[in-house]
């Protein structure tokens, strides 16, 4: 079995393609379904990462090659995509590679935003979401558990995320350069997830004239206005209600932009060229690319603010060193689980025929003792019998095999137990 991941990121794909890639909110969970029923006899375990920088799907499977070429016909069917198209975007890690890649992401390494620690909780959720869809098998969910340990030991043993500024500390330091004080604006929060309530706290600390959320479902938009003394908006009271707002923040888990060019065209009218500053942290966008090019109007996407973010990379470079080392170590560890766990069905093979020779020679024992056998003879006859076919596998090896004569002399100083009695590693320690 293959530890395989296929996908594409901020690095290797524009916005405008993993936003058509991604699968916002509870698309991930059809999407593991579908992907179950086609896929099943190439890829045995699986689980789905979508943020707005990386949409990366994580499998075991026995046959990487065939399982690259299926899911990537499967993802540009899924999302209508071309597959030539997507395929020039697209990265297929293989074993260690899959392994040391997903140890860098949930270490923040190969985030836009190095360091970051969002990524890590989208982990987490990923492996709930798959786990709960029965798509994770022992393969996966050890990778998963050894990256999030990874993560940890990142974090606290090294400087890497010491420095690092986030997507909303960026949006602050952003909107800074447009209101000479943001304690004179009034701030609009589109959305009431994780990526919303960091920004809210960000821009709550600027201590702005006044703060509201729209969301979808008011009952959860309340939730988070409470804790920073805000109003709540539905999301139909958006296109009369923009206009107020010198801030909007949005990243909602809509597949379609829910704040459209001419909405913000009477915006922009209504406030008499008084500038608005707007941030899309959604993947896919919630806000119309065209919004853009209208004046007074400063929109920002998540690769902008990701661009802007990146600072302050040269002071970590020690730190990084560091990390990827701890990294390299663990993604050994890991393939020798890997390793070992595959040679489980030989080692019960083996404990399953060590069994049947002793309970033969068990009950040839018995059978002499039963019929008045000397019990001196009996047991020189257990033991012969139990010394023969234990020497047969070695006496074969040595007889028969093309190996070279030390080869053959290492192998049979490994199998052979020592003078006394005691094998190099004992039965627990093969069982383990």
């Amino acid at each position: 079995m293959a530890i395989l991941t296929l996908g594409l990121n901020h690095a290797t794909a524009p916005l405008s393609l993993r936003e058509k890639v991604s699968f916002p909110g509870d698309g991930i969970r059809d999407a593991l379904a579908d992907l179950r029923s086609r896929l099943r006899r190439l890829v045995s375990e699986q689980a789905i990462l979508s943020t707005c920088n990386r949409t990366e799907i994580y499998c075991a499977t026995p046959e990487p090659g065939d399982a690259r070429a299926a899911l990537t016909e499967w993802l540009s069917a899924r999302q209508g995509l071309s597959g030539q198209l997507l395929d020039a975007h697209l990265y297929a890690l293989p074993d260690d590679e899959a392994v040391r890649h997903a140890f860098r992401v949930a270490a923040g390494l190969d985030s836009m935003v190095l360091g970051e620690p969002q990524i890590l909780g989208q982990m987490k959720e990923a492996m709930r979401v798959a786990h709960d869809a029965g798509a994770l098998g022992a393969n996966l969910h050890q990778l998963f558990q050894r990256s999030f340990s990874v993560a940890k030991e990142v974090r606290t043993t090294t400087e890497i995320g010491a420095h690092s500024v986030s997507m909303a500390a960026a949006a602050v330091r952003l909107a800074r350069r447009i209101f000479e004080d943001l304690r004179d604006t009034q701030v609009l929060f589109v959305g009431a997830g994780e990526m919303i309530e960091l920004c809210a706290t960000h821009f709550a600390a600027q201590h702005p004239k006044r703060i509201a959320i729209a969301n979808r479902t008011l009952e959860r938009g309340e939730r988070l206005a409470q804790r920073f003394n805000a109003q709540t908006l539905r999301l139909a009271e958006l296109p009369g209600s923009i206009e107020k707002f010198d801030v909007i923040v949005s990243c909602t888990a809509s597949t379609l932009p829910i704040i459209g060019l001419g909405m913000v065209e009477r915006a922009s009218r209504a406030r008499r060229r008084k500038p608005m500053f707007m941030v899309d942290l959604a993947v896919p966008r919630d806000i119309e690319q065209e919004v853009a090019r209208l004046d007074d109007v400063f929109l920002y996407t998540v690769d902008d603010l990701g661009r802007l973010a990146q600072t302050a990379v040269e002071s970590r470079r020690a730190a990084v060193a560091q990390a990827e080392a701890i990294i390299e170590s663990r993604v050994d560890g890991f393939m020798q689980w890997l390793s070992a766990r595959q040679m489980v069905p030989l080692i019960r093979q083996l404990h399953d025929r060590g069994e049947a020779i002793r309970q033969a020679e068990l009950d040839r024992a018995r059978r002499m003792l039963a019929r008045g056998d000397d019990p001196a003879l009996v047991l020189e006859a257990l033991a012969h019998g139990l010394t023969g076919k234990f020497l047969h596998g070695p006496m074969t090896l040595v007889h028969r095999s093309p190996l070279e004569r030390e080869q053959i002399e290492q192998i049979v100083e490994q199998v052979l137990p020592d003078r006394g009695g005691t094998a190099p590693e004992d039965a627990a320690s093969i069982r383990h």
